[in-house]
């Protein structure tokens, strides 16, 4: 395999897994505050924290990856995520859960922030547009299949 095409299934990975991040949690969540202890408002922010800092998080690693390289920040993006993943999956309270699901955000939205412009890079020609649409199927596959996981 090319290493073009191992890059895009590295960024789709990490694509699919950032916004099934958002999803999967909706289902979840009266599990989660059972499991904690937690109050309705504080479950509200297991899913704002995320989506407000990978959002918030998306300008700022667009322009850092612009000064030091997409690929760097897309690979810093995917370890901050990852790390973070596995301490959610850890935390004893909501709060915990709250700040990490914040930090995964950061993680999310740098690798968000880069992924297409690595794909643009990467690809030229017809092979752009099918990457592209690579990149299409798996961003709806994974926001359809993250609440049937979270479930």
């Amino acid at each position: 395999m090319e290493r073009k095409w191992l890059s895009l299934v590295a960024v789709i990975t990490g694509i699919f897994m950032l916004l099934i991040d958002i999803t999967i949690v909706n289902v979840a969540l009266p599990d989660i505050g059972s499991d904690l202890d937690a109050s309705f408002s504080s479950l509200e922010w297991v899913v704002n924290a995320y989506t407000l800092t990978l959002a918030s998080s998306l300008l700022v690693s667009g322009s850092l990856a612009d000064l030091i390289g997409r690929k760097k920040v897309f690979a810093g993006g995917l370890v901050i995520f990852t790390l973070a993943s596995l301490a959610c999956a850890l935390a004893e309270s909501s709060l915990a859960l709250n700040l990490l699901r914040a930090v995964q955000g950061i993680g999310g939205g740098m690798m968000f922030s880069t992924s297409l412009a690595i794909i643009a890079q990467t690809f030229q020609g017809q092979e752009r547009g099918i990457a592209f649409g690579i990149v299409g199927a798996t961003t709806g596959s994974a926001v359809a299949i993250g609440p049937l996981l979270g479930g």
